[in-house]
């Protein structure tokens, strides 16, 4: 278990290394360097608009490599999507600016922010199966959560690096070639991720599928005919970590620096603390719900977060790095203490031979409901002066959704915790 956790970790951490670099720069550079022509704001607008495609091809991913983790393996998964990801992150490190190509640019931008999109709505369910399936049932929640904590450490490595180029370069030389750095790298950090999973093993449980000659011959169609009031309820439950995640550390960076006046390096540095601690603390999360049952996690973080919007805006706007980093903690521990186990609810919510297809399929859609618009919602609500009231009022509403969804939902930890352990079935 410590080895395929580890292989799951280090290979979700990649990907969302590629697409949380996407992010930051949608939110510091690429606005002025793809949209020139725009206004500041109408830049970050359109920069965001190229973010947001990588949300929604993600349930597209989650389809296509959801088939072929129901139809050929777990596995398989794990490796076509790395590979997808870390080539078309390469590539947008290597797409000239508007002032050399024209219009072709944003359109690269766009195609290849696509195909990020895709190969990362794949990665999860093939990487949070592959440890939850061969987990012992008492602690599943705990080995399950850390693919959960790869996008924390591809945040921090992503927004690290960053931060060096911002620190050991000048503002000149950080538009016309640094930010393409972590991009490059990311090349080298998907082989690395394909070395460490070329030993992993096929889960238990697909194994046992194969054998008997159950597993579903079209997973989709199957999903969408017996299980879609499933895929919406956790598809809206999970809206709200989504919205806050993405508010936190896309929108929160683009309002810093260019609102507040806040210099990129004091921002990143608060963003990325709070998510330190985010990170630190998911296996905690974790065990509680193996201990107390993933749903009164779940609506636990849905009530936190609700409650905490309108400190969190309050604390941002004050523009001191204390307090906003206070304020993004608070929400990111909202956001964790459901996140840390939906990688193991998901699952077990969804019968095995469309396991792999209806878990993405609600995760990943889930990912357009609560993160493809919140940038773009939260700078047009925050467009005005004063503090962005607007923003914690969208994000409290979707916080309450979510809250609504999640308790229509059944829980699954198993009621008789004298039996035995046994594998996801």
């Amino acid at each position: 278990m410590g080895r395929l956790a580890a292989a799951s970790l280090v290979g979700t951490a990649i990907e969302f290394f590629d697409f949380f670099v996407y992010g930051t720069a949608a939110a510091l550079v690429l606005g002025p360097l793809f949209f020139p022509t725009f206004s500041p704001v109408a830049g970050t607008l359109a920069a965001f608009g190229t973010f947001a495609v990588g949300f929604l091809s993600r349930p597209l991913g989650s389809v296509l490599f959801g088939h072929i983790g129901d139809r050929h393996g777990r596995r398989p998964v794990m490796f076509a999507s790395l590979v997808l990801t870390g080539c078309a992150t390469v590539a947008v490190g290597l797409v000239p600016t508007y002032e050399s190509i024209g219009i072709t640019a944003p359109v690269l931008l766009l195609v290849l922010r696509f195909l990020q999109g895709l190969g990362l709505g794949g990665e999860w369910g093939g990487a949070v199966l592959l440890t939850a399936e061969h987990a012992p049932e008492r602690r599943r929640a705990l080995w399950a959560s850390f693919p959960q904590i790869g996008p924390s450490v591809g945040f921090l490595l992503a927004n690290g690096v960053m931060l060096a180029l911002s620190a050991a370069l000048t503002d000149a030389q950080f538009r016309a070639w640094g930010w393409r750095v972590p991009f490059w790298a990311a090349g080298l950090l998907a082989v690395g991720g394909l070395l460490l999973r070329s030993s992993l093993a096929e889960t238990p449980q697909f194994r046992e599928l194969s054998a008997s000659g159950r597993r579903a011959n079209a997973p989709l169609a199957e999903v969408a005919r017996d299980h879609w009031r499933l895929v919406l309820l956790t598809a809206g439950a999970l809206a709200v970590g989504y919205a806050v995640f993405y508010t936190v550390s896309t929108w929160a960076l683009a309002y810093g620096t260019e609102r507040l006046g806040v210099s990129r390096t004091t921002m990143l540095i608060c963003i990325m603390a709070a998510v330190a601690i985010k990170g630190a603390t998911t296996p905690l999360a974790a065990m509680l719900g193996d201990r107390y049952g993933r749903r009164p996690l779940c609506l636990a973080g849905c009530a936190a977060s609700a409650l905490w919007m309108f400190p969190m805006v309050a604390l941002l706007h004050t523009a001191r790095p204390v307090l906003m980093f206070l304020g993004f903690l608070g929400a990111l521990l909202a956001f964790i203490t459901m996140f840390a186990v939906v990688a193991a609810y998901l699952p077990e919510l969804y019968e095995p031979r469309v396991r792999c297809t209806g878990a993405a399929v609600g995760y990943n859609l889930a990912g357009v409901l609560g993160g493809a618009l919140t940038p773009i919602l939260a700078t047009t609500l925050a467009a005005g002066s004063g503090p962005p009231w607007g923003v914690a009022a969208y994000l409290t509403v979707v916080a309450l959704v979510s809250l609504g969804c999640f308790a229509l939902l059944p829980e699954t930890l198993p009621a008789r915790p004298e039996e035995p352990e046994k594998v996801l079935a």
